[in-house]
């Protein structure tokens, strides 16, 4: 019983680790995926690129593609009264909303780019803070970026930058510190004026599909489609780092469980090194009544292996009701009144880790069954006491 406890907790606390992991995978990716779009194509070289160069009725046509959102990106310096801060301009078209979730994630006022040829914009709650934007002043923000073209002149260093206004109408709230501090919304012929674009350059093109599940089918058609001189990626490309830092975390806490039940396999060893010790009349017995050794050792490690496996099925149990006790009811809450995004841990139940759990913790618990047997059993069999 100590031994099957042992592999029992091991395995039960594997499976909660585990599905954290997924909770919190999963739910910074819900915040993600209220401002990015299913799929994004961008230059491979260059950060701007022309749409000409790209035949987006045949990209419109693909099954599952519902719309899309072309948008230029690039930095610029704001003002608004006395403050100043850099920021990161988000030029969009008319789509954009169907695209993302903007309208979602509005933390206040709305979302709009353009009302009666006036010029509006939308920004991240913590550069609105920074900025002190206030949405019922009625002081413009001034938005300034370097001349691409012609010279400067020294004299007069102000005609070096060209200048927009807008009239902040909204402020929206991601959650996440790189969108919030860091963009401003604007109109995507604005943005052309402001950063002196054409009408046809964009700094990416961003598709909405039908069924993500049908993203990588998708996005395979669209760079081959493309070429190579274009970037296709959808929701996790588009943050590859965050993903695979969370990924490498569950591998690692996987391993250093695992290797917890690799050590609480060592109770498997002292218990069938005493089985066999307390057996070895009966060893004796069987022999004389004509079993191999190969049969002798296949009943301890059978009933090694049995150990291990009743432990594994009962923690996968008792692991997969806390998870799933958790994610519907949220038991164990966060501490501080209210002040985090979510009230409860956030897990989510994989089967596939409940797979990969069987499979490790049964091949732990055979691998600690069958030295002691084979060695021991040996020993005795071949005994002549």
């Amino acid at each position: 019983m100590i031994s099957v406890v042992g592999i029992l907790t091991g395995s039960a606390a594997l499976i909660v680790v585990l599905s954290v992991f997924n909770g919190l995978h999963g739910f910074i990716g819900s915040l993600y995926s209220s401002f990015d779009p299913d799929i994004k194509i961008s230059a491979v070289k260059g950060k701007v690129f022309s749409v000409d160069s790209v035949d987006m009725e045949k990209i419109k046509s693909i099954p599952g593609v519902v719309a899309y959102s072309e948008v230029l990106e690039d930095n610029a310096l704001l003002k608004f009264g006395k403050r100043q801060m850099p920021g990161t301009i988000l030029g969009v078209d008319v789509n954009f909303d169907k695209i993302t979730g903007i309208d979602t994630i509005m933390h206040e006022g709305i979302f709009s780019t353009k009302h009666n040829n006036q010029n509006q914009g939308v920004l991240g709650y913590v550069l609105a803070d920074q900025l002190s934007v206030r949405l019922n002043f009625v002081t413009p923000l001034s938005i300034y970026a370097p001349r691409r073209t012609g010279r400067i002149n020294m004299a007069n260093p102000q005609n070096a930058f060209r200048t927009e206004y807008i009239d902040p109408v909204g402020i929206f709230m991601v959650k996440q510190i790189e969108y919030d501090s860091r963009y401003l919304i604007i109109n995507i012929a604005q943005a052309r004026r402001l950063f002196e674009y054409d009408t046809a350059v964009v700094s990416s093109v961003l598709l909405k599909l039908q069924d993500y599940s049908q993203a990588g089918k998708i996005k395979k058609e669209l760079s081959k489609m493309l070429g190579p001189g274009f970037k296709v990626a959808d929701r996790q490309e588009q943050h590859a780092s965050f993903y695979k830092m969370m990924q490498l975390e569950k591998l690692m806490a996987f391993l250093i469980l695992s290797f917890i039940l690799l050590i609480a396999a060592f109770n498997i060893i002292g218990t069938l090194s005493m089985l066999i010790y307390e057996k070895k009349e009966s060893i004796f017995t069987f022999r004389s009544m004509g079993a191999t050794k190969r049969m002798i050792t296949r009943i301890f490690l059978f009933e090694g292996w049995m150990i291990s496996l009743v432990g594994v099925i009962a923690g996968l149990f008792i692991g997969v009701g806390l998870v799933l006790a958790q994610q519907h009811f949220g038991f164990l809450k966060f501490q501080g009144g209210g002040s985090f995004i979510v009230d409860a841990y956030p897990v989510a139940l994989e089967w596939s880790d409940v797979l990969i759990v069987l499979i490790t913790v049964s091949t732990i618990g055979l691998l600690g069954a069958w030295y002691p047997v084979r060695v021991i059993v040996d020993k005795y069999y071949n005994s002549k006491e």
